[in-house]
C-alpha cells in the first residue's frame, strides 16, 4: 500500500491505480481504526477494484470545547491494518494541505443537517461536508463508504452528493458491534472499565424502546422511558432520543413509514451515539 501526503502525489498514484481500468472507492475516517472501518474496508472491496482509504482528523468539524487535541492518532498501526486489509492507497494529508493559507469556503447542506447534532454541534456539518467534498475532488471516486453508525453525516453527504451532481455512489455500511452491543467507535477507547459496562444501557434503551416502537407504543412515552434508562445508567446530558423518518430526518410522532431511532448522550467525559432502524410492520 502506498503512503501519499500530498495532493499531487495523490492524484498521480490514483492516475495510476486507474490507468489499468476498474473503479475506485475511497473509504474515508479519521485514523484510530477499528473493526467497523474494517467493515467499510471489506465493503469497499467487493464494489471496486481499488480501494482508497483517507486518515485525516478534520479540525473544522470539531467544536472549540470537543476532543480535537485528544482525538486518538496512531496512523502507523492504522496504516498496517489498512495494508493487511487490501487498500491500494493511503491518503494522510496534514491540515495545512487540506485547509492551506486563505482557505474560505464552507460547505453547508440545511435541512437534514439542522436537528439532532446539527442541533447540538453547530457548525459540526458544515465542517463534514466541507472536508468531504474535498475528499470527494482530489480522490475522484466511483463509490464512498460510510458507516451508518453516524446516520445523519450519512444523510448530510448523501443529500450533498445528489444537489451537487457529484456523480458518484454513496453506500451506507450497517453499524458494527462489540459482543454487547455497543457500537464501535474510536471514541469506545477514552471510557472506563466502569464506563464501558455502563455504555451497554445505550444499545439496549434503543433496542427496547425500537420494539415498544413497533408495537404501537406511544412514541413520546417510549421516548421519555428511554431517556429515563439513560439517565439512571449514569448518561448526562443527553443531548436526544429521538424518531425521525429515515430519509429527511424530522421527527416523527407515529410510525406510519421507515424511521430511524437515533440518540446521544455523554458518560463521564465521552460523547456516544447510536441508532437504530424501526420500520412499520
Amino acid at each position: 500500500m502506498q503512503t501519499v501526503r500530498d495532493v499531487a502525489a495523490l492524484r498521480a498514484a490514483v492516475a495510476e491505480l486507474r490507468s489499468g481500468g476498474g473503479r475506485i472507492a475511497l473509504v474515508p475516517t479519521m485514523g484510530a481504526l477499528h473493526a467497523g472501518h474494517m467493515a467499510l474496508v471489506a465493503e469497499a472491496r467487493r464494489r471496486a477494484e481499488h480501494v482508497v482509504a483517507s486518515i485525516f482528523v478534520n479540525p473544522m468539524q470539531f467544536g472549540a470545547n470537543e476532543d480535537l487535541s485528544t482525538y486518538p492518532r496512531r496512523e502507523a498501526s492504522d496504516a498496517k491494518m489498512l495494508d493487511e486489509a487490501g487498500c491500494a492507497l493511503l491518503w494522510a494529508p496534514d491540515a495545512e494541505t487540506v485547509y492551506p493559507g486563505g482557505f474560505a469556503t464552507i460547505v453547508s447542506v440545511a435541512g437534514v443537517s439542522d436537528g439532532l447534532d446539527g442541533a447540538a454541534r453547530p457548525g459540526h456539518f458544515d465542517g463534514v461536508a466541507t472536508v468531504v467534498l474535498k475528499l470527494f475532488n482530489q480522490v475522484a471516486p466511483d463509490v464512498a463508504l460510510f458507516g451508518e453508525k453516524d446516520f445523519q453525516q450519512l444523510a448530510v453527504i448523501r443529500r450533498m452528493a445528489k444537489d451537487l451532481d457529484l456523480g458518484l455512489e454513496i453506500v451506507g455500511v450497517p453499524t458494527q458491534r462489540d459482543a454487547d452491543g455497543l457500537a464501535l467507535s474510536s471514541r469506545n477507547a477514552y471510557l472506563t472499565e466502569a464506563e464501558r459496562k455502563a455504555a451497554r444501557a445505550l444499545p439496549r434503551a434503543l433496542g427496547e424502546a425500537a420494539g415498544a416502537i413497533r408495537r404501537g407504543g406511544d412514541v413520546g412515552e417510549v421516548l421519555a422511558a428511554a431517556r429515563e434508562k439513560l439517565v439512571k445508567a449514569g448518561f448526562e446530558p443527553i443531548d436526544y432520543v429521538a424518531l425521525c423518518d429515515t430519509g429527511t430526518l424530522a421527527p416523527l410522532e407515529r410510525l406510519d413509514r421507515p424511521a430511524r431511532l437515533l440518540a446521544a448522550a455523554k458518560l463521564g467525559m465521552t460523547r456516544l451515539i447510536d441508532n437504530l432502524a424501526v420500520d412499520p410492520a
